[in-house]
């Protein structure tokens, strides 16, 4: 294996298809009587928690001072709202294929530290991800989430931080790897130096993706034995 890496997954898209997000912001829009949003046919890929809270507002006409007022509130019931939904999570939540094996394989190599970039909530990141058995081989506590930044492409330092304060392991972006569905992933790694791999997994197509040119693409993360190649080379 080569030199310590860091992999940053996202969440939605990537290990997981979840209901929930969706549900759960359109009943704490309800609540602020926000109801005039098509909520589930919102696009939210890629989007961190609040950024989605704050268009959802814009778009229901609130005023950008009110919306500040309101974000706190909103993303505190937002949160519990998807907790009392994580039966519903476990039942008709599914792991993305490869996901599993990928997450138990890499937890085995001792120079890799495999956690997540994503734009839930930590929260919800830990809802979704413990409703489907995957939190026990990611080290959830490095990860980086959209509680931590609102701006996707500042959450790759955030991790790396919460690496160096909580692991006591110093690396540098050029050390991380993104792995992620969408261009907000690619993004998110070019703001720095991390390698980014995506993955067909959820809206866009494998060469859609490609021609982005992220330092790798793949239609998913069955192939095992070449990810966990990629990831730690």
């Amino acid at each position: 294996m080569g030199s310590p890496r860091l992999v940053l997954f996202d969440v939605d898209g990537t290990l997981v298809d979840t209901p929930g997000t969706r549900e759960a912001f359109a009943v704490v829009m309800d609540r602020i009587g926000a109801c005039n949003v098509d909520v589930h046919g919102f696009p939210m890929t890629g989007k961190t928690d609040p950024q989605i809270a704050r268009e959802l507002l814009a778009a229901a006409g609130i005023h950008p001072g009110e919306t500040e007022r309101l974000l706190p509130r909103l993303l505190g019931d937002f949160a519990r709202e998807l907790a009392s939904l994580e039966p519903m999570i476990r039942a008709r939540g599914r792991v993305l294929v490869g996901a599993d094996p990928l997450l138990r394989r890499l937890a085995d190599i001792d120079t890799v530290v495999a956690s997540v970039l994503t734009g839930n909530l930590e929260g919800n990141a830990r809802v979704k991800l413990d409703a489907l058995g995957l939190a026990r081989a990611l080290d959830l506590a490095v990860g980086a989430y959209g509680s931590d930044h609102h701006d996707r492409r500042e959450l790759v330092p955030v991790a790396l931080r919460k690496l160096h304060r909580l692991r006591g392991v110093r690396l540098t972006s050029a050390n991380v790897w993104v792995v992620g569905d969408s261009p907000r992933d690619l993004a998110c790694a070019r703001a720095t130096d991390a390698r980014c791999l995506l993955v067909a997994t959820n809206k866009h197509a494998l060469d859609q993706l490609a021609a982005l040119e992220p330092d790798a693409a793949v239609a998913d993360l069955r192939d095992v034995d070449a990810v966990v190649e990629l990831l730690t080379s």
